[in-house]
């Protein structure tokens, strides 16, 4: 396989209903998401440098858009963060890997600035304990 540059992805996101994955790649406008682990420092007095452990496995991500009322786009898909506890499957889906994860999504940050743009920021967090895997 060759290297490749940031191309289009698909970005997916479960509605309030669940499960109703809904595509909102052409509203979102930019995404990080990160598959940290968590790290034990472990060394013993007999060491001269660190010894370390893996932990836990975790998973995060920030989407930024642009506002879409329109039916099952963004603002439908994260319009109820604030009222409702459910989880949401999140997929990114990029050069054929898939990754997939039930997230919290714990903020719907709105922005409008003084030139009239109106966008979104929605951050999450692991939800269910499963570890983040590339299929």
């Amino acid at each position: 396989m060759a290297k490749e540059a940031g191309f289009a992805l698909t970005l997916s996101v479960d509605d309030q209903s669940g499960p109703s994955a809904r595509n909102i790649s052409n509203d979102a406008t930019s995404i990080d998401w990160g598959t940290p682990r968590g790290v034990q420092e472990v060394t013993g007095l007999d060491k001269s440098a660190m010894e370390r452990i893996l932990l836990l496995a975790d998973f995060t991500v920030n989407m930024q858009g642009v506002f879409n009322d329109a039916a099952n786009l963004s603002h439908a898909v994260f319009k109820t963060i604030s009222s409702t506890s459910t989880p949401r499957t999140i997929t990114i889906v990029i050069s054929g890997q898939t990754l997939a994860n039930e997230a919290l999504l714990t903020d719907y940050q709105l922005t409008r600035p003084e030139t009239g743009e109106l966008t979104w920021t929605v951050p999450g967090v692991l939800q269910d304990g499963t570890a983040p895997s590339w299929s």
